[in-house]
């Protein structure tokens, strides 16, 4: 006799455990099932805030007290998994003064950072520490001997990796600010530096000697190896990486040194400013640390530094600019584990990225991606060579530098010393059988030249240029001395892209702009009377700090910055007929633009102000980013210009038809 099955039971066997938080998010329309299950892998397997990855998949934004409800529900389950006490930064007070003298005397901070651990208190002779991972066996056993040499014992504790960051944070913050307190006209020799300046035997003459012609670069490079200067370099490496910043700028001026981050394509202060008399030995840690010459002041310098952090390879760029005042230097920070190499995850408008992904499927001829420095150019041609990245496929690079490692690929670093520049390499590659080439950028005909010849026999040519918007990099080529016929028939389409701050989902506020402002932009009140626009809540370091003091609670999302990430913004030209036509007959790029719009080109404009509707951005940043390179401030001064689509002569604007080829008229 067979037993008949018990309905829905396959169901039920198949269907994956969703916590009850998860069926919350479900049932509110926050994300579907697989989502969830995608959001959680995701967030395990990177560590990045659950929030982060949420508006990633879903592209919704995710409320403060649903990420407090995961949190708490995350906290219970590593309880029950690991068998200890869990850690809450929210919920428990933290002793920041007794955290970094623990973390001072009882494990560095480079151990912290290897193993995601942080000493949070002293009880009598046991250390409490929390742990991302308790039972990573390598952490306990150098924790244990560690502390066993000091007399104590260990407790373990688990914490979330988005609290161990906090932790760590506030450390460096520490740090930093008992650096910065130190008077400038302090004697390093004689002063109390038991905070940070342990030993520094660095002297005000320092600087004369640095300055000197012949100097000796013993005492520079002593200096440069001592310990303080050391954790100070660190922990300015540190703070960058684990505020996710781009670029690191420490500058040189009349009376101290000023250290800078850019971060989400925004220059801040990093630090207080540093006294005058340390920055000979902390620009020469760095020189070394590049593998640069000390003794070299009067030239720029490029040179690299490479670090392992939370077993990820992270690789410093590192540039010397001799100033009035010393060698500035600006490190550019290559950390491929938080690339997203993807155009699904890069571009929003679904239209602009099914166009995009048909142009790079085609078999040969040129593509260009558009945009100023740090707009995230190399992001998506690279997100473009990892869709066509086949066993079938072969694919060459020549770039300045290489910025990622991609499986499959063939790259080359330019080196201009030893004449191996994008020409010859690409010259170079035609005779290597290749399916697919990028050039980094295409800065000089012999470059342009190349390219158009590879694109027109037979090959994917993928390269960048420096321009406003998609149409400019016609005229750009075109300025270079690429003749038209040539750039007509090869060129498939253009890219221009930005990149905007991303509004932070946390601390944001609706708010409802005046008329006058919408019009600025080309909204109408009437079209967008149910829209909910936000505004960032960004306070600066000097607020920062002053609620710090007082115990007032800042955004733990963004930080109190108002913003968190960015989000790219493009603006595609696909090369039709019309616009062949026109490149062949050297039309203006106000022309061009025009065509291309009518062809359904969406500005950049454009795009940035749907993301403005979807609640991802602000028109604050779409003004700082966009508006510079719209027209639309010309336009709305009444400074339209009326071109004849045939012979291109400036017409008047009553006039109906061009009086020299009796073609109806056309405004741009």
């Amino acid at each position: 006799m067979s037993l008949s099955p018990i309905p829905g039971r396959r169901a039920l066997q198949t269907r994956k455990a969703v916590s009850p938080l998860g069926e919350k998010m479900i049932k509110l329309g926050l994300l579907s099932e697989d989502q969830y299950h995608t959001a959680i892998k995701e967030q395990r397997r990177t560590k990045r805030a659950l929030g982060d990855v949420l508006q990633d998949i879903t592209g919704k934004q995710v409320s403060p007290e649903l990420l407090q409800e995961f949190k708490i529900q995350q906290l219970f389950e590593l309880k029950i998994l690991y068998g200890v006490q869990s850690f809450d930064v929210d919920r428990e007070v933290l002793d920041k003064d007794q955290v970094v003298k623990l973390v001072d005397g009882l494990m560095p901070l480079e151990v912290c950072t290897r193993y995601q651990v942080v000493p949070v208190r002293q009880v009598d002779n046991t250390a409490v520490v929390a742990m991302v991972d308790p039972e990573d066996l390598q952490a306990l056993d150098d924790i244990s001997r560690r502390l066993r040499a000091k007399g104590l014992t260990l407790q373990r504790i688990v914490i979330t990796p988005e609290d161990y960051q906090r932790v760590i944070s506030n450390y460096l913050d520490t740090q930093a600010s008992e650096l910065a307190s130190l008077s400038p006209e302090e004697d390093t020799g004689t002063a109390d530096m038991d905070k940070l300046y342990d030993s520094l035997d660095v002297g005000d003459d320092l600087q004369e000697v640095a300055d000197e012609e012949g100097a000796d670069l013993g005492q520079l490079s002593r200096a440069a190896e001592d310990a303080p200067i050391i954790k100070l370099s660190n922990t300015i490496l540190l703070k960058a990486i684990d505020q996710g910043v781009s670029d690191i700028h420490i500058e040189p001026q009349e009376d101290t040194m000023r250290i800078r981050f850019r971060r989400d394509g925004v220059l801040q202060e990093a630090f207080d400013p540093l006294p005058k008399r340390i920055i000979p030995a902390l620009v020469s840690r760095f020189k070394i640390m590049s593998e640069l010459d000390i003794a070299e002041r009067r030239q720029p310098q490029d040179g690299r530094i490479r670090r392992n952090y939370k077993g990820r390879s992270i690789d410093f760029r590192v540039s010397t600019l001799p100033s009035r005042f010393g060698e500035k230097i600006v490190l550019r920070i290559l950390d491929n584990s938080n690339t997203k190499l993807g155009l699904d995850q890069l571009i929003t408008d679904q239209a602009t990225l099914d166009s995009f992904r048909e142009m790079i499927a085609k078999p040969y001829g040129m593509i260009l991606v558009t945009g100023p420095t740090g707009s995230g150019k190399t992001t998506s041609l690279y997100s473009a060579l990892a869709e066509r990245n086949t066993p079938d496929v072969n694919i060459t690079t020549a770039e300045d530098p290489v910025e990622y490692t991609l499986p499959g690929i063939t790259q080359v670093q330019v080196i201009r010393e030893k004449g191996m520049d994008f020409a010859r390499i690409l010259r170079a590659f035609l005779r290597q059988d290749p399916d697919i080439m990028l050039v980094g950028e295409t800065r000089d005909l012999e470059t342009a030249k190349t390219a158009v010849e590879a694109a027109l026999t037979g090959h994917l040519v993928l390269t960048t240029l420096h321009t406003n918007d998609a149409p400019g990099a016609i005229a750009r080529l075109a300025e270079m001395g690429v003749e038209p016929f040539m750039l007509s028939s090869s060129l498939i389409g253009i890219l221009a892209q930005r990149l905007l701050r991303k509004v932070c989902s946390g601390c944001r506020m609706p708010y409802t702009p005046s008329e006058e402002r919408l019009h600025a932009f080309g909204l109408l009140t009437s079209r967008v009377s149910s829209i909910t626009f936000y505004r960032a809540q960004s306070l600066s370091n000097q607020e920062i700090d002053e609620c710090k003091r007082t115990g007032q609670s800042v955004c733990s999302t963004c930080n109190g910055a108002g913003y968190k990430g960015r989000i790219g913004v493009y603006e595609l030209l696909r090369l039709s007929d019309k616009l062949r036509d026109l490149i062949n007959r050297e039309a203006p790029t106000d022309m061009l633009r025009e065509v291309a719009i009518e062809e359904g080109m969406k500005t950049l404009l454009t795009y940035s102000l749907q993301l403005v509707i979807e609640g991802r951005t602000t028109l604050e940043e779409v003004e700082r980013v966009t508006l510079s390179d719209s027209g639309l401030e010309a336009a709305q001064k009444g400074n339209t210009t009326l071109v004849c689509r045939t012979c291109f002569a400036s017409l008047h604007p009553e006039w109906l038809d061009c009086p020299y080829c009796t073609t109806p008229r056309i405004a741009t």
